[in-house]
């Protein structure tokens, strides 16, 4: 029987940056790196060495002061190392100069989260979202890449034979055709979006609540909607095992009909470019009518991951959306060291616990943003009846000769629309948070 070869995974070293002069989210420490070390391994790497250098700003030049550097390249040589990898995000000078030194390849964070993306995405979706990132990351570093090119200036200069051209040296052209490229897949995004909008009213036409799986990665979010719905999702207990959305129904006990979505993970040091080219998706959550917080109950650093994801939330635009907390993976400790917070579910989706109590709570989330109300509508206003058929769920529309009786569930902001006919809205407090 013929042996099968495992893939020899590539060798790299971490580096992380703790100084007064970034922000606290940009810092390592040993939660981050112990982090950036699952995240090499996702991406199939090796973790060789960890190094972490303490300074009050960060070197210009090197980011880690010469003699950190100096110190790491022999780390590299004597352990053949073939990648360096930082927690913190440097720039492209910084890189090349930390190539010149280690004599290996050199990224940060950044870099390896968004080749850990372009080897998970699968839709078509998913793939222009990714390398649009891609090219929003590689456009700066280029320069880097062509150091055996001699740019041309204005005042002339002699270049190496081959690389003499007609006006435009290799490192303009890429540049160019990056630039060109990215417009393409904006362009192409943008058609996402327009489909996601239609998507969008077609459901708020059908009064299909949607709720939103949001977490940070790996907190259990596709494993989740399987409990739920069956959808056969991917899922493994590893970061960032969904990128693509994915959504299904789910009939409730009260015979209603509710749309779950999953979501792509979010992660600290999240890379913008990525967030900017996943708005086309990630915008699902400001259309979403409930958010589901799903956190890995059994991190021993549950908060500050809580913390990354309420403010990717914010950042999003989706604030206003009531969310429900679901700590998952309950059944991983014992009940009295599960984390307590207001309002919130503790399930294990894995093993089915705890899921009558997250759907009785999202019942209840929905009923205090919807209310059934009736009035009499008179014929001159009937066009408000084509808006609520477009925008509301009605019950019951009857021509008699007073008016049209409405009988219609709807939200406060629709309601607010009703006041002139529906007398009691001044008890909109009552329902709305």
């Amino acid at each position: 029987m013929k042996e099968i070869k495992e893939t020899a995974r590539e060798r790299a070293g971490l580096v992380g940056l703790n100084c007064a002069g970034l922000a606290g989210f940009d810092n390592s420490d040993p939660d981050t790196m112990a982090e950036l070390e699952q995240l090499l391994e996702t991406a199939g790497g090796q973790c060789i060495f960890t190094a972490t250098q303490n300074r009050n700003a960060p070197d210009p030049h090197t980011f880690i002061g010469e003699g950190k550097a100096q110190e790491i390249a022999q780390l590299v040589r004597q352990n053949e190392v073939e990648l360096l990898v930082f927690d913190n995000e440097i720039s492209p000078s910084q890189t090349r100069a930390l190539e010149d030194i280690m004599k290996c390849r050199v990224m940060d964070r950044n870099g390896l989260i968004l080749d850990i993306f372009a080897d998970r995405a699968k839709t078509r979706e998913g793939k222009l979202q990714v390398e649009l990132a891609q090219y929003q990351y590689l456009l700066p570093r280029l320069s880097g890449m062509w150091t055996h090119l001699v740019r041309q200036t204005a005042g002339g200069g002699r270049s190496p034979i081959g690389t003499r051209g007609p006006g435009e040296t290799q490192l303009e052209t890429d540049r160019r055709h990056i630039r060109q490229r990215i417009a393409r897949l904006e362009k192409e995004i943008e058609n996402v979006k327009q489909a996601r909008a239609t998507q969008r009213r077609k459901r708020r036409k059908r009064e299909t609540p949607l709720i939103a799986l949001v977490g940070y990665t790996n907190a259990g979010k596709s494993t989740l909607l399987n409990a739920l719905t069956g959808a056969g999702v991917h899922a493994n207990d590893r970061l960032f095992d969904t990128l693509d959305p994915t959504t299904r129904s789910y009939k409730m006990q009260d015979g209603g009909e509710i749309l779950l979505s999953d979501t792509v993970g979010f992660i600290r040091k999240l890379p913008h470019h990525l967030v900017d080219a996943f708005k086309a998706t990630l915008e699902e959550l400001t259309y979403a009518d409930v958010l589901i917080h799903v956190v890995d109950a059994s991190s021993e650093i549950w908060q500050s991951q809580m913390q990354v994801v309420e403010s990717l939330i914010d950042q999003l635009g989706a604030q206003q959306t009531p969310r429900i907390v679901a700590f998952n993976k309950c059944d991983r400790m014992p009940a009295e060291f599960h984390p307590r917070m207001s309002g919130a579910v503790h399930i294990s989706a894995r093993q089915g616990q705890g899921l009558d109590r997250l759907l009785e709570a999202i019942e209840q989330t929905l009923a205090r943003f919807k209310r059934r109300v009736e009035f009499i509508l008179p014929y001159e206003r009937a066009s408000v009846l084509d808006m609520l058929y477009q925008e509301a769920d009605v019950k019951q529309a009857e021509y008699g000769p007073e008016g049209i009786a409405v009988a219609v569930v709807c939200d406060s902001q629709i309601l607010g629309r009703l006041r002139e006919w529906v007398p009691d809205t001044r008890k909109k407090e009552e329902w709305e948070d």
